[in-house]
């Protein structure tokens, strides 16, 4: 088997370019592994989790919300960003009550997505969350959101047809549709 080549680049140097109260942009002086220099810029994110709750009806919940950075509506997952300490399931949890009033009896971790790896150290975990009780939403006064669900066959067509753009909420669709549906052949070859 042919050794890996180390492709590691190494930090030279470091400033922060801009910081705010969520991000912080860097500027940094790297060798690379050919020995030339080099500059990266990037974001430092805190990470994030994006919820796919699903309804007993099969449906899933989703959110109209206005993206300013590019002046429109998107069609999205429930989703947040992770507080300093905080576990990426509680962060679900707390991010599904606070946007969409709803409670979940169950979760399952579906894994992690890196969605921008050129410019940014962003981690977005993904969970399912099933067993929904409905309450009152907890959003946050700078939130407004417009909750509705559809059936789970129409979110991939609604993702095929351009109308789910967000890439999050497309990553995460998919990977839970392959987690049900393994787990629907799992309890069809259980049963026979």
């Amino acid at each position: 088997m042919k050794e890996k080549v180390d492709l590691t680049e190494h930090c030279i140097s470091s400033t922060t370019i801009a910081e705010g109260r969520m991000l912080t942009v860097k500027y940094d002086e790297v060798k690379l592994p050919n020995g030339n220099l080099s500059q990266r810029e990037y974001v430092i994110h805190p990470g994030g989790v994006v919820v796919i709750p699903l309804l007993a009806n099969g449906n899933v919940v989703l959110e109209r919300q206005f993206r300013y950075p590019l002046h429109q509506v998107f069609i999205e997952l429930p989703a947040g960003k992770i507080d300093v300490g905080e576990a990426a399931l509680v962060a679900g949890q707390r991010e599904l009550l606070e946007e969409t009033g709803y409670v979940a009896n169950n979760w399952v971790s579906l894994g992690h997505q890196h969605p921008c790896i050129g410019y940014s150290n962003e981690v977005i975990h993904m969970v399912l969350a099933t067993g929904l009780t409905t309450g009152e939403h907890n959003r946050n006064a700078d939130e407004t959101l417009e909750v509705f669900d559809v059936p789970f066959e129409e979110c991939m067509l609604m993702a095929q047809r351009g109308e789910i753009t967000d890439g999050k909420t497309l990553v995460a669709l998919f990977f839970a549709e392959k987690h049900l549906n393994q787990t629907s052949l799992n309890q069809a070859s259980l049963s026979q």
